[in-house]
């Protein structure tokens, strides 16, 4: 692929040094690097393979004829002559249920804008996003989650933990909301714009259209960086700044995606952040599984603390696919979190 006299990942390289640089920022010329170079080198890295949107064109089919096709691409994306189609959805059986999940399934085309897009605001981003999130993140991954959360229970005085779910958080995502979060640092409104038609690109089902008012776009490329921006504000950065200081003990949110647990010294620090943490999510259009959100002892006295309540073993929670719990080294001196398969996964 020719390049042209300064590579895109260069570009990129400096949008990041300036937004590490200058947390105030506000970019204004994004949209130049939506250019051949950037979409071929996304063409390369989407998955092979995969079903295809409603237009039904595969990555093979497109391939064919690559270089016309993101040229042709290109001038309708520069245009502003570019319209995201309807996400195909299907339903897949849901893992340890009988149930069925919905599945989203952009066009190939879409994939390729909304992957060209993401690595833009990655660029920035990734400066911006707190240590503890860890979801859909270059050089991170649930392990690196589940590691850090191992040593904070055992190594920083973690007595309890908050477990927690947001019901159908990329159904409910508000679109004003998050657009006026990415407002905070991208100021490039032809970025906005596709933005926003992704968004609202809505859902096709059975021939049927559907229009999308709330949430990010389903199986979208770009949902998951949408996804980790709207909790860094509406989470991350208020837990952070707000919370966090206002604690008389130890405290900490460790996130991947929506999925989240926060680990505290203080039973009552615990019990402000359940109640603090709806009230917030509320601000936001988000609301929280009170059925899957609790507060447990969790910790190096929550053993013995189980036993004088007459209880045979301390609670144990789900975090990234697995059960936790309370445990000790072989030789049964020292605190460990142990870790353990959900037993519906396994069935």
């Amino acid at each position: 692929m020719p390049r042209n006299e300064e590579s895109v990942a260069t570009k990129l390289q400096r949008i990041a040094e300036k937004a590490r640089s200058d947390p105030k920022c506000r970019f204004t010329s994004l949209f130049h690097l939506m250019n051949r170079e950037l979409l071929w080198e996304c063409f390369w890295q989407l998955k092979d393979a995969r079903a295809s949107g409603i237009d039904r064109v595969t990555k093979e089919q497109y391939a064919e004829h690559l270089m016309e096709n993101l040229d042709a691409l290109i001038g309708r994306l520069h245009r502003m002559a570019y319209v995201p189609q309807p996400v195909r959805r299907v339903y897949i059986p849901k893992p340890g249920s009988d149930k069925q999940r919905p599945l989203g399934i952009p066009v190939l085309e879409d994939k390729l804008v909304q992957a060209g897009l993401s690595k833009i605001l990655e660029a920035i981003y990734e400066e911006d996003f707190v240590e503890d999130s860890y979801g859909f993140r270059p050089g991170r991954s649930c392990h690196d989650a589940l590691r850090v959360l191992g040593r904070t229970i055992e190594r920083q005085g973690t007595q309890y933990v908050v477990e927690a779910d947001i019901k159908a958080f990329f159904d409910n995502v508000d679109q004003n909301q998050l657009m006026a979060f990415l407002a905070h640092r991208v100021a490039d409104k032809r970025v906005l714009r596709y933005i926003r038609r992704f968004l609202k690109a809505g859902i096709q089902e059975d021939g049927v259209y559907r229009a999308s008012d709330r949430g990010t776009p389903q199986g979208g490329v770009i949902s998951p960086l949408l996804a980790n921006l709207y909790l860094h504000y509406t989470l991350d950065l208020w837990f952070q700044r707000r919370f966090q200081p206002g604690c008389t003990g130890p405290a900490r949110l460790i996130r991947y995606a929506d999925d989240y647990v926060a680990c505290f010294k203080r039973e009552a620090d615990a019990k402000r952040f359940r109640i603090e943490m709806e009230k917030r999510l509320g601000l936001f259009g988000l609301e929280i599984a009170p059925e899957k959100t609790r507060i447990l002892a969790f910790g190096p006295m929550a053993q013995q603390w189980a036993k004088e309540q007459g209880r045979r073993k301390a609670e144990t929670f789900d975090f990234l696919g697995f059960t936790h719990y309370c445990t000790t080294s072989r030789n049964g001196k020292w605190f460990r979190v142990g870790r353990k398969t959900i037993s519906r996964r396994l069935s």
